[in-house]
């Protein structure tokens, strides 16, 4: 998993409430546990004027010229700014993957659904909340200056404004341990291989057999 550490990018603002799993990757693209490959899925359905499905060349499919990431002045976006309870809906895994492989870094809203809140960390994805207010002050901004840029420093945690201005936001210990360091559930026990070995091979010594498979 990439680790988080600071972050600097251009933010594209999505201006809904209740973005939900199947939107931001639908269902047919589900498919695939590879891990890889979703980015040019990412919000399929609000993003293209044709139904996507997997295996499609992506420059060969319409662009929907309306939708906010499809915007000359939001490309290379690495930042999403949304409205409250984003991730809402099913618990698929692939929604941070898709975010992810998209080139977002981090996701800004007041409030997100739980099981996406939890993946997202899982994925190296920063998923941070702050106060309608200050979302909301964030959208008209973004609106007001074209390239519009945030700071994101997770040792810190702060979100740094152009201004200067700091957003400080929470994050548990455990969880900022794990994105500082990259690691993810995988991550985290290979910390112990060496102990992990040598476990095995004394087991093996003691219960030769177990080496014998069928």
């Amino acid at each position: 998993m990439q680790a988080f550490t600071v972050h600097k990018g251009v933010v594209a603002p999505l201006d809904r409430e209740n973005v939900d799993t199947d939107a931001i990757i639908p269902k047919q693209f589900l498919k695939s546990i590879a891990r890889t490959g979703f980015g040019p899925n990412l919000f399929d359905e609000w993003r293209y004027l044709d139904r996507g499905e997997p295996g499609q060349d992506a420059a060969q499919r319409k662009p929907n010229p309306d939708f906010v990431l499809n915007q000359p002045r939001y490309q290379g976006a690495s930042i999403l700014l949304s409205r409250k309870n984003f991730g809402c809906g099913s618990s698929r895994e692939h929604a941070p993957w898709a975010l992810d492989q998209y080139g977002f870094r981090a996701v800004i809203a007041p409030s997100f659904a739980d099981i996406f809140f939890s993946n997202c960390y899982k994925n190296g994805l920063l998923p941070i909340v702050l106060s309608e207010m200050q979302v909301s002050q964030l959208f008209d901004e973004v609106a007001a200056f074209p390239g519009y840029q945030l700071t994101v420093d997770l040792q810190r945690q702060v979100v740094v404004k152009p201004d200067g201005a700091e957003l400080p936001f929470e994050i548990t210990p455990f969880r900022k341990y794990c994105l500082l360091g990259g690691f993810d559930d995988i991550g985290l026990t290979l910390r112990h291989a060496d102990k992990i070995r040598a476990y095995e091979a004394e087991r093996l010594l003691k219960k030769p057999w177990l080496a014998h498979t069928l």
